[in-house]
């Protein structure tokens, strides 16, 4: 069989899960499942399709920093939204191989943005676990975003109606500050003054 051709892909199954990708790759791509690469391997963003419950707190989340964010200089952007981590150097295409679609990015920088989406770490980012994705938002996530330099890291567990934060810290390591498991006020720390409704997030 001849080798296929990055352009002629359109059925992910035609990609190798154990090859090096870029995001050079990933633009070529013509298939419609949402995928990720962190450091060049392979994940599929969400397989099933995401639950009610899942787009319903992303969607709440989202829209409560969004009408708060009206008028300031700060942006937020559910997902699909392409966030991109270059190796080094320039963010050329062929040398980014890490490219991940969070559920939530809130960028304060707009420098950052582009219109493929934002090139380096937003400020905040939010990821509501889904089946399949847990270790990946614990694990693969949790280590990206603390070395990229993401300042504030939440982790939202529809099943067990939880919300852990994340902060880093001067040190560059992330320090778990809380959990969120009843009704409060959750602070959002890269946007002072700013809380969400415990109760609004996870509805009875």
């Amino acid at each position: 069989m001849g080798t296929i051709k990055a352009d002629s892909i359109t059925d992910i199954d035609q990609l190798d899960p154990n090859k090096k990708y870029s995001y050079a790759d990933y633009l070529k791509w013509q298939f419609d499942e949402y995928v990720e690469l962190i450091k060049g391997k392979l994940f599929k963003k969400m397989s099933p399709a995401p639950a009610r419950e899942h787009q319903r707190i992303v969607m709440t989340v989202s829209g409560e920093i969004s009408l708060y964010l009206k008028g300031k200089s700060c942006d937020v952007y559910p997902a699909p939204f392409d966030v991109r981590f270059p190796s080094s150097g320039p963010a050329a295409d062929e040398k980014t191989y890490t490219v991940v679609q969070p559920d939530i990015s809130v960028i304060c920088d707009p420098s950052k943005l582009d219109e493929r989406g934002c090139v380096g770490a937003p400020d905040m980012i939010v990821e509501v676990v889904s089946r399949g994705t847990a270790i990946r938002d614990w694990n693969f996530k949790y280590n990206l975003y603390q070395e990229t330099g993401v300042k504030e890291y939440w982790i939202i567990e529809p099943v067990d109606r939880s919300l852990t934060i994340f902060i880093l810290t001067e040190e560059n390591k992330y320090l778990q500050t809380a959990v969120y498991a009843e009704e409060a006020d959750i602070p959002v720390s890269v946007l002072p003054g700013f809380s969400i409704k415990w109760s609004d997030i996870f509805r009875k």
